[in-house]
């Protein structure tokens, strides 16, 4: 029971453990809304969990970073660290933003792999040590309050520009390269969810907006995707018609 305790208390606030299981008023708006806020929160740390993962294996699997954006990787994983190190020092819960913790590492994984594969070995590692002594200041409390508030306002333009990046880069190549479409739609959804889950648990303005930027530049990849995609099957069997004709 104490275990239960302990679980349920994650999915509900104190108020409206009281409202559900003492006052039996199933109905409550806002308990309602804090609930399906709680859900959609931890849904998202379980899906990013894994959500980079198949870039960094179809990265790993092809020994390629073809078509990825370093610049858009960098921005992306200070955007994603100073978010995640913002929420962290404010007292944010937990689900409305530990996300950042996994989506982090992966898209560190990312970047180092980036590197490696375009011979880069010495600077990957550097840039690994580096990266993890800024973490450790961080949850050691050496990070100034307001360097970590200055780089979640400037959060907006780096997001932008990391999908502006990578948005060019597709359409010089006229294809999304290595980019995994499984993370792309699951980065759009997490960002979409996320927009409902900073309104409720935060209350974070520049949490918000920089949510529902990051949104919509996610679906621009998305839709990017979707374009090449069909374009190359296009293209494709263009050329095997054009191969029967010849033969």
């Amino acid at each position: 029971m104490e275990y239960l305790k302990k679980v349920s208390e994650f999915f509900f606030t104190k108020q409206c453990m009281k409202e559900y299981f003492t006052n039996y008023n199933f109905f409550h708006v806002e308990c309602f809304k804090a609930t399906l806020s709680k859900v959609l929160g931890t849904g998202i740390i379980a899906g990013s969990l894994t959500v980079k993962l198949p870039q960094v294996f179809k990265i790993y699997a092809n020994k390629s970073s073809e078509g990825i954006n370093f610049i858009s990787v960098l921005l992306d994983l200070f955007a994603i660290t100073a978010m995640g190190s913002y929420s962290f020092t404010s007292g944010f819960p937990f689900s409305a933003w530990g996300d950042s913790v996994f989506l982090g590492l992966q898209t560190l994984a990312i970047a180092l792999l980036c590197l490696h594969y375009s011979g880069e070995t010495i600077k990957a590692t550097a840039f690994f040590f580096g990266y993890m002594s800024i973490i450790l200041g961080v949850i050691t409390g050496m990070a100034p309050v307001d360097v970590l508030w200055a780089c979640q306002n400037i959060n907006i333009p780096i997001i932008l520009l990391s999908k502006f990046f990578q948005a060019r880069t597709n359409y010089k190549n006229s294809s999304t390269g290595q980019l995994s479409a499984v993370t792309c739609f699951m980065l759009f959804f997490g960002s979409l969810a996320r927009i409902f889950t900073s309104i409720q648990e935060t209350g974070d303005t520049s949490m918000v907006i920089m949510y529902i930027c990051s949104t919509t530049a996610n679906a621009v990849i998305a839709g990017q995707l979707i374009y090449y995609w069909n374009a190359g099957d296009k293209k494709q069997k263009k050329n095997i018609k054009s191969n029967k004709k010849s033969s």
